[in-house]
């Protein structure tokens, strides 16, 4: 454990926090998308398989069954409890077009070809791009609330600082993990341009928007 790990999983946690409260105080999922919140549900049940089967220590476990559990409760929320509010019109982006190509890559591209391993693979790879339909869905609607962005940002810290972790265990621990780094190098990428409307608009007061 280091200083950017913990801090990785801090932002990541408070990122699923926030979404979680935004739409319970609100009564609302208006402006988010529930399609992105599924395929995060299925990266978190693809990579902590190895809850079944292995104990690290209780923070990873807890921070596992967290994970799982939020995404479970906001798919809930949105899909469910609060589905009258769900925007389904603008939420639209053709999810199968990344599970289905990232499933193959899995498949191809992976330390060790077992089911625990490709599936393990398989979630890295998705959750670089798990992001893309809500990113598409604030194109298509113009903007975004600002509760929304202050989910997005911390989404898009949990990534950065995770790079900044694996720099640090190359240097200090020797250790390398090559689909890691390039996954998160791409979803760091994506957000990028969310990062420069985030300081120059949101921290400013004003709405963020994405060019459509």
């Amino acid at each position: 454990m280091n200083i950017f790990r913990l801090t990785g999983d801090l932002s990541h946690l408070a990122a699923i926090i926030i979404l979680l409260l935004k739409i319970w105080k609100s009564r609302s999922c208006a402006g988010i998308s529930g399609k992105s919140q599924i395929l995060f549900a299925i990266v978190f049940t693809a990579r902590y398989l190895d809850l079944l089967t292995s104990f690290i220590s209780l923070y990873n476990t807890s921070m596992k069954v967290i994970y799982i559990g939020c995404a479970y409760a906001t798919v809930y929320l949105i899909y469910a409890k609060f589905r009258a509010t769900y925007d389904g019109n603008h939420d639209s982006f053709r999810v199968e077009f990344l599970v289905v190509p990232v499933g193959g890559l899995a498949v191809l591209i992976n330390h060790t070809f077992s089911p625990l391993e490709i599936l393990w693979t398989f979630s890295i790879y998705l959750e670089s791009v798990a992001i893309l339909p809500q990113l598409f869905m604030i194109s298509k609607t113009g903007e975004a609330e600002t509760i929304t962005t202050h989910y997005l940002f911390c989404l898009g810290m949990y990534r950065t600082l995770y790079l900044f972790n694996w720099v640090w265990r190359f240097y200090f621990e020797g250790f390398f993990d090559l689909i890691a780094i390039v996954a998160g190098l791409v979803q760091t990428v994506l957000y990028c341009d969310f990062f420069y409307l985030y300081v120059t608009k949101v921290l400013k007061g004003k709405k963020l928007s994405l060019p459509a």
